[in-house]
């Protein structure tokens, strides 16, 4: 996804952040398979068979089933070997999923520098991608005289149950990996936030995939009663833009 415009957050020198502004109108196309990863076969409108780069490591349950309608970014760069960038899915109820996981950070990022975020307002500074705890890094650093708070950023579009999102899709270590992190950043005498960022427009509040991945939710768990907060918030998807929408509430595990 490139930017059409810069929004800049210059808190000491600290941030820069773009607009989340597709760079090309949008194609829709069916999906033939996704595979490797990071690749995908889609028959666009008029027949045409190409191959897309899907910027998603993880499982996409319900999200890429041949035959699908998924949306298409075109480019034109010569650098980049394949000419299309996967970007939306549309579900059957005509709700959209967005399928990039460098999304969040960046539209959360935006909403920081904004200060549109009610829960993370009123700091200093805000740092990106700062080094801390085991050879990890932070997705945000804020900082003000009420002191440093980590914020750690997830991409959350699995749905299983209406209205329900869930995290994670399968297992995650990192995800497990940066829950320990940032319980340690609280017993140091920080702040910490995860914060969730639901990718589609059908939910209405989020809970962990105990199911999925077991070990995750008691990490959770654990991490919760040292003080890390949870918080959840939607995206507001279009063929154009992505950005942050409005709060969800957490709920409890979906599945034991």
């Amino acid at each position: 996804m490139a930017a059409v415009g810069w929004l800049i957050c210059d808190v000491l020198g600290a941030v820069y952040i773009r607009v989340m502004e597709f760079a090309e109108a949008l194609i829709p196309g069916r999906l033939i398979r996704r595979y490797k990863r990071f690749l995908a076969d889609v028959e666009l409108a008029d027949g045409r068979e190409v191959t897309a780069h899907c910027a998603n490591p993880g499982a996409m349950l319900g999200l890429a089933e041949p035959g699908m309608c998924i949306w298409l970014e075109p480019n034109d760069n010569p650098k980049r070997k394949l000419k299309f960038a996967w970007r939306l899915v549309e579900l059957p109820d005509g709700a959209l999923a967005g399928i990039d996981t460098g999304v969040p950070n960046r539209i959360v990022g935006e909403a920081l520098a904004a200060q549109a975020i009610p829960e993370l307002a009123g700091y200093e500074t805000m740092r990106a991608e700062q080094k801390y705890g085991q050879s990890s890094r932070i997705d945000f650093l804020l900082s003000g005289r009420s002191g440093q708070t980590y914020v750690e950023v997830k991409n959350c579009h699995l749905m299983r149950q209406p209205g329900l999102a869930e995290f994670p899709d399968c297992v995650t270590a990192r995800g497990a990996k940066h829950l320990r992190e940032l319980a340690a950043m609280v017993q140091a005498g920080h702040r910490a936030v995860m914060l969730y960022v639901v990718q589609r427009d059908d939910c209405d509040r989020m809970a962990l995939a105990a199911d999925l991945d077991p070990d995750y939710a008691s990490t959770f768990d654990a991490a919760r009663a040292l003080g890390v907060e949870p918080l959840v918030y939607r995206a507001k998807i279009s063929s154009k833009r992505i950005s942050l929408g409005r709060a969800l509430p957490f709920v409890a595990t979906a599945r034991a």
